[in-house]
């Protein structure tokens, strides 16, 4: 006898509306990676032969090597300190807890100019060493950070964060059973850690490692400017310098295809370990203490990353604006530059928050397999590098631009030109295709705090669906969402590469202007511009270490 099927309330207007523009966002987010894959079946016979046998095997080697040496120096660097400080009690610690997610406000290209700096001839580094000896010989000295290895270095002390984050949250929330029982069966402190406290771990810092190598694989600024040619790289002078957009598309497939491998690789990290703690027993692991050497080597050893990542830089651009008087006479260019990344940074945090509610509000709503598909493309924007975001929005958005001036005209209206690329629409565009994944993954993590309890009784006390929405849900989602516009707001700012390819001419936004010196080699100039971007992104970092810590 077949089974009744469960009754199906009809679906409302509401419903009907948040799933379709669900939808339609799932396909804006797709849209780059569909224009990029048709601009890459143009032909290029007279680049890609060049690009396969001079430009292909540099960048692939370089990116290999690049996400080899930043993805193990940020696990070695993050999974350290997030132990010592999780795990151990020692003199400095409380500060360090603070001190070391830090280096997140620091983009990755004002890292590579601030050393570079500091350590080219005539730098601090220079003159410091010619008081010792003479300068001739200090020189050599100084280490070449315009290399592969200086790029790892200088990469991994901005990115390990993302590791010591996602390790220490999981670190300190460790359940003490487990460790006891492999004491008890006389496993030593190694064996404990390596069978035990790690496998524990592992889905946490395959997460982190994934962020990091993303982040590396979108960073253009640093990597050009330190002289390594990643996949990145070759988009960007393949574009830009030889003018071949479909072999910049090409590349930009096989820099995709590195994103989907860190992807995979990351959610087979996450898929083969078990985190779960004992229900019955929710006993946290004490804190071992370190006192003497112990404690001050704990204490060094996780201070000097933070001292590196984020001091250093922090120190040096306030010390240039000072010294320049920067902070005295402000540049006019300054404040218009800083108006421009305000306003496009706001009006793509907006439009993120709104469709990233809309697309988890969609999912919640009416379920199924469809609303569900659309969040997770939604999400999936953040894997794609900046560069190739650019690149594969400008088809999409030229045949916008091209329909308005059809429509303009069929109505007697004056053309109004290229008005999305003219107008910042396209940064806009990128900036929200890009971090559409960090409200639609926090307001997903919210919603499912709110029990269901709630909507079902508001409803059946006659609200609609909006009134609900607006009655019950938001409040209680207001920490998410400000959490959410927070983040995008700060990413906005420190966005450099869809920036500088999108952005309408003459028109410059900080992370720009601060590209412009650099290019010049007078990165110096740009110190304050650098200082008002790490300065906007301190709190962000905090609220984050706030969010992921247990209470001491």
């Amino acid at each position: 006898m077949p089974r009744p099927q469960a009754y199906r309330r009809p679906s409302s207007p509401s419903e009907n509306i948040a799933l379709g523009i669900a939808l339609l966002t799932a396909l804006i987010v797709a849209a780059p990676v569909i224009s990029l894959a048709l601009t890459a079946l143009q032909p290029a016979a007279d680049v890609w032969p060049h690009l396969v046998a001079y430009v292909l095997p540099q960048s692939l080697r370089d990116t290999a090597w690049l996400l080899l040496g930043v993805g193990g120096l940020t696990l070695l660097i993050g999974t350290a300190t997030a132990w010592l400080v999780s795990s151990h009690d020692f003199a400095g610690r409380t500060l360090l807890v603070w001190l070391l997610p830090l280096p997140l406000a620091v983009p990755t290209y004002l890292s590579a100019y601030v050393y570079v700096d500091l350590f080219e001839p005539l730098g601090l580094a220079h003159r410091a060493l010619a008081l010792l000896m003479p300068a001739a010989q200090a020189v050599q000295w100084l280490p070449q950070l315009r290399s592969l290895p200086g790029a790892v270095l200088l990469l991994a002390l901005v990115l390990y964060p993302y590791v010591y984050l996602s390790a220490r949250a999981v670190f300190q929330a460790q359940s003490a059973d487990a460790i006891e029982a492999a004491r008890t069966l006389g496993a030593s402190r190694l064996t404990i850690w390596r069978r035990v406290v790690l496998p524990m771990a592992r889905p946490a810092l395959a997460v982190g490692v994934a962020l990091a190598a993303l982040e590396t694989l979108n960073d253009i600024g640093a990597s050009e400017y330190l002289g390594v040619r990643t996949l990145t790289v070759s988009v960007f002078t393949t574009w830009l310098n030889r003018g071949s957009l479909a072999g910049a598309a090409q590349l930009s497939l096989v820099l995709l295809g590195f994103a989907a491998l860190l992807i995979t690789i990351e959610r087979i990290g996450r898929r083969r370990a078990s985190t779960e703690f004992s229900a019955e027993n929710p006993r946290l692991r004490p804190r071992t203490p370190l006192r003497g050497a112990k404690g001050s080597l704990a204490f060094l050893g996780c201070l000097l990353p933070a001292l590196l990542g984020f001091v250093v830089p922090a120190a040096y651009l306030l010390g240039e604006s000072l010294r320049r008087g920067l902070a005295g006479r402000i540049d006019p260019s300054l404040w218009r530059d800083a108006l421009h990344t305000v306003t496009l940074a706001s009006i793509a945090t907006l439009l993120a928050l709104a469709l990233g509610l809309i697309a988890v509000l969609a999912a919640r709503w009416r379920g199924g397999r469809i609303a569900t598909t659309a969040v997770a493309v939604v999400q999936l924007g953040y894997a794609l590098p900046g560069l190739v975001l650019a690149l594969g929005l400008l088809a999409p958005l030229l045949a916008l631009d091209g329909a308005l001036v059809a429509l303009a005209q069929s109505v007697g209206l004056a053309s109004p030109g290229l008005l999305l690329m003219s107008s910042g629409g396209a940064v806009v565009a990128a900036y929200v295709i890009r971090f559409l994944a960090v409200p639609t993954g926090m307001l997903k993590a919210g919603f499912e705090r709110i029990p269901r309890d709630y909507d079902d009784s508001a409803r059946a006390a006659g609200a609609s669906r909006l009134v609900t929405l607006a009655k019950v849900d938001l409040p209680l989602l207001r920490p998410a969402l400000v959490g959410a516009a927070i983040l995008v707001f700060v990413d906005c700012l420190k966005e450099l590469p869809a920036t500088l390819l999108l952005r309408p001419l003459n028109v410059e936004t900080l992370s720009t202007s601060i590209y412009q010196y650099a290019s010049r080699g007078s990165f110096e100039e740009g110190a304050l511009a650098a200082l008002i971007i790490v300065a906007a992104s301190i709190p962000p970092v905090i609220w984050l270490t706030r969010f992921s810590d247990l209470p001491e």
